[in-house]
């Protein structure tokens, strides 16, 4: 199985789960107060384990967490990180 097919693929999975994750905790949000909640600890790590595309997409798919500054700054660092990180590895590898 190629390398680049097996990238691919826990690309797509980790931005899958984040996405799921950003819907999961947008629900329990609207529930009520005793749902319990991911902490958002929990979505950061998905962001940071290459899955920042799916935690952007939930926040503008859910309307979840996009009032919180510190979600409007680091999801889209996040992103331009791991582009530059892919390119990078593109190019030396």
């Amino acid at each position: 199985m190629p390398t680049t097919l097996i990238i691919a693929i826990f690309l797509f999975g980790i931005n899958l789960l984040s996405l799921i994750l950003m819907g999961y905790d947008k629900r329990q949000s609207t529930l009520n107060s005793d749902a319990p909640r991911l902490p958002e600890g929990v979505l950061f790590s998905a962001a940071i384990v290459f899955g920042s595309v799916g935690i952007l997409l939930g926040m503008f798919t859910f309307r979840h967490k996009i009032r919180k500054w510190y979600f409007q700054v680091a999801i889209p660092l996040l992103l331009a990180q791991q582009i530059l990180l892919g390119y990078l590895a593109i190019l030396y590898i």
